[in-house]
């Protein structure tokens, strides 16, 4: 069995800032909660390779990680995918990004599989990914949507 997961917001701010804000690799720590520090391995044309450490769980345990994302702006879209996968056999995340009245509608749509000795299983993963997911784009949304609005990017009531 594999698991999938899809997931969206839609972000009420330009499609370049949120392109640009969320593709910010080295950024990521102050966009997201989960990730104590994103550091850069390599870059080659639009492919990145970085490496991710997320905060201390619950049991003191810090996951860290190497993945690489390759962005393609003219489809507003990024393939990743874990290089060291850990517990999964295989990790690949699509983000996608279209231009709505409202803004941008961001979807991530993640493929996976635990390995066998992996100390949780495929349900269990979506289920926590799905969760996941949801608590950290809303915090994107707002970082997102409050970066536009100190660049005026959006108009306020007062214009």
């Amino acid at each position: 069995m594999a698991g999938h997961t899809q997931n969206e917001i839609t972000i009420g701010a330009p499609v370049d800032l949120v392109w640009d804000m969320t593709n910010d690799v080295e950024n990521w720590p102050q966009l997201f909660s989960e990730y104590a520090s994103a550091d850069i391995i390599s870059r080659e044309g639009n492919r990145t390779t970085f490496r991710l450490t997320m905060h201390p769980d619950e049991n003191g345990t810090v996951w860290t990680w190497v993945s690489e994302r390759e962005t393609d702006r003219d489809t507003l879209s990024v393939r990743a995918r874990r290089i060291e996968t850990g517990p999964f056999a295989h990790m690949n995340i699509l983000w996608q990004y279209e231009e709505v009245p409202a803004g941008t509608r961001m979807v991530w749509t993640q493929d996976f599989e635990m390995k066998p000795d992996a100390p949780v299983d495929d349900a269990w993963m979506t289920d926590n990914i799905n969760r996941n997911s949801k608590v950290q784009m809303a915090l994107i949304r707002d970082r997102i949507e409050q970066a536009a609005k100190e660049c005026r990017l959006v108009p306020t009531l007062s214009d």
